[in-house]
């Protein structure tokens, strides 16, 4: 069904608001700012945008990797309240304590980061075992890249989950690289998504650099997952068109391999479509007005208080 210009241009500003943040992120990182391993996820916007579409915020769970700032942003989470986490400050939404790669917001649905490769998953399989016996109806929804297909607990996780049928999505980012090493030198297979059908579930494959594309494919898994009928792996294909990491020179890429990624990632693609029929004036403006939150939001939280170290052993088990 073709989109609505609404439709599209809510997927525009949420892809946006992805892009500057992290873009803004970068610069608070390069200048010092920001501390500690940070991992952005330019080009891998659509994933984000079309899955948190197709999930209800009231119930469902996302777990995502330490890659994680696009799905907490599509989660709902304020961009005044996550660039207050990653800056280590009071206001931030973990106060400060979780910085890049373990910050969590449950109350959007965001249940927590994971800096080890592949461990979301079954912690997903966890929410969604608990979802059948408190009779909430929720999906949970494991995010991890295309490397950790390879981890002995996402395995486990999907063998589980499909044993005993649990409401979960299994949604492999893939965007060629394991960390630094493409994909299709780790495996004698690159269609990840086949791999589903080991475990008696559904697998496929969805363009990863189409929010609505995305955003069908979660919803399908979703209604069937809450139906009582299992899980789901889908595999969205996408690039980043950043490095793996702040100061990443990305010498394994090929020549025009990038150039291409970005001729083709999300936003630069929907907007060559937005162009066709509306008038280029308001999609600039839109872009402004969402350029101007990221920069309000980031003056905001640095002007914050940083994290008061002597309640460092609060919210601890003794």
């Amino acid at each position: 069904m073709p989109e609505t210009a609404a439709t599209q241009l809510d997927f525009l500003e949420s892809m946006l608001r992805i892009r500057f943040f992290e873009e803004e992120v970068g610069r608070l990182r390069a200048e010092g700012s920001i501390v500690g391993s940070v991992h952005l996820c330019n080009g891998q916007e659509a994933v984000h945008a079309g899955a948190c579409a197709a999930l209800d915020p009231s119930r469902d769970a996302v777990f995502p990797t330490y890659r994680g700032h696009g799905w907490t942003l599509a989660c709902g989470v304020p961009p005044y309240a996550l660039f207050a986490e990653l800056l280590g400050r009071q206001t931030g939404v973990n106060g400060g304590r979780g910085g890049s790669a373990y910050l969590t917001a449950p109350d959007y649905g965001m249940y927590g980061e994971n800096s080890i490769v592949g461990a979301g998953a079954p912690i997903a399989a966890g929410a969604a075992l608990a979802a059948t016996f408190d009779g909430s109806g929720r999906v949970a929804l494991a995010a991890f890249g295309d490397g950790a297909m390879n981890q002995g607990a996402v395995h486990e996780a999907m063998n589980f989950a499909a044993v005993r049928d649990l409401p979960v999505i299994f949604l492999v980012e893939n965007n060629h690289y394991s960390e630094l090493t493409p994909i299709a030198s780790m495996v004698r297979g690159d269609r990840l998504f086949k791999r589903a059908s080991a475990y008696g579930m559904p697998g496929g494959r969805v363009d990863g650099n189409d929010p609505a594309a995305v955003r069908d494919a979660v919803a399908q898994a979703v209604e069937r997952a809450r139906g009582g009928h299992g899980p789901a792996l889908i595999e969205a294909m996408t690039q980043r068109i950043v490095g793996h990491y702040i100061g990443d020179a990305q010498h394994y890429r090929p020549p025009g391999e990038l150039e291409a990624a970005l001729a083709d990632e999300p936003i630069a693609r929907l907007l060559a479509t937005l162009r066709e029929t509306i008038p280029h004036a308001e999609l600039d403006a839109l872009s402004e007005r969402v350029r101007a939150e990221i920069a309000d939001a980031s003056a905001r939280a640095q002007a914050d208080p940083p994290a008061d170290p002597s309640t460092v052993l609060e919210h601890l088990y003794a």
